[in-house]
């Protein structure tokens, strides 16, 4: 993850802040290939298409200018290409009165849930990109999360994962000073080990004030057989901005 400057003239005008962060699915891999070059050499690509659910819009920011791909210059040494995030927040734009969007990209694949661990590099930088997003008097509104496959590799961290990840869920929110902090997670549609349903299992079962869930089991899956389609990233996108608007229902009476 870089650690770039995020605080900018954009950062005075967002006031409804989200953090994306998880692993490459979140980072985003819609519309990235492999491509044989003249050499023979193989590489990965982004075809560099952007659906039209994805486009910028003068209204959403990643605390800079908002455009595919989201996560380019934090996601490094990797090819990025679509992720579920601007397909949520037009999503948003188009079905509520909320207003200035900033987006705040903190994924990073390949990632398991112990590297997320609070102390840990990944842990402190998604906490002071987060709390830099806060410096023009913005709100953060909610995070959105989708990590898991490194865990189905393992059995034991598969089996720990559960536990893991409630005790990340409550040191963002503690750390935010957040209580109620809106988590939107995703349950696996794939992974790269056999134990893709003991993470799931572990996913759907969280109970915690205000985490909700939804399921991309289903959606359609690369060549590659772990990274979402463009167009699955884009549904996804609108199933997160649903599950979240349901939680504004219980919390806010307006997304002003």
């Amino acid at each position: 993850m870089a650690t770039t400057n995020i605080t900018n003239g954009y950062s005075s005008i967002v006031k409804n802040i989200f953090i994306l962060s998880g692993q490459s699915n979140m980072s985003g891999r819609g519309g990235v290939f492999n491509q044989t070059t003249l050499a023979g050499m193989v590489n990965l690509t982004w075809d560099g298409v952007v659906p039209p659910e994805c486009q910028p819009n003068p209204s959403i920011f990643r605390l800079s200018s908002a455009q595919e791909p989201l996560h380019k210059d934090i996601d490094v040494n990797k090819t990025c290409g679509v992720g579920p995030g601007m397909s949520f927040a037009n999503t948003l734009k188009r079905d509520s009165n909320i207003g200035v969007i900033g987006l705040v990209p903190c994924a990073i694949g390949g990632t398991n849930v112990t590297q997320w661990a609070r102390g840990g590099w990944l842990y402190n930088e998604m906490i002071r990109r987060t709390k830099a997003a806060l410096q023009g008097g913005g709100t953060i509104r909610g995070m959105l999360w989708y990590q898991g496959e490194s865990d189905a590799i393992n059995l034991e961290d598969a089996q720990l994962y559960k536990g893991r990840l409630k005790k990340f869920f409550k040191h963002v929110r503690k750390d935010l000073q957040l209580p109620t902090l809106p988590i939107i997670q995703v349950a696996l549609a794939t992974a790269p080990g056999p134990y893709m349903e003991v993470i799931r299992k572990a996913q759907l079962g969280i109970k915690l004030p205000n985490v909700r869930s939804v399921d991309a089991k289903g959606l359609p899956i690369g060549p590659d057989l772990l990274h979402l389609t463009t167009p699955a990233q884009v549904q996804l996108g609108q199933m997160l901005a649903d599950a979240f608007l349901q939680t504004q229902k219980v919390l806010l009476p307006s997304l002003d």
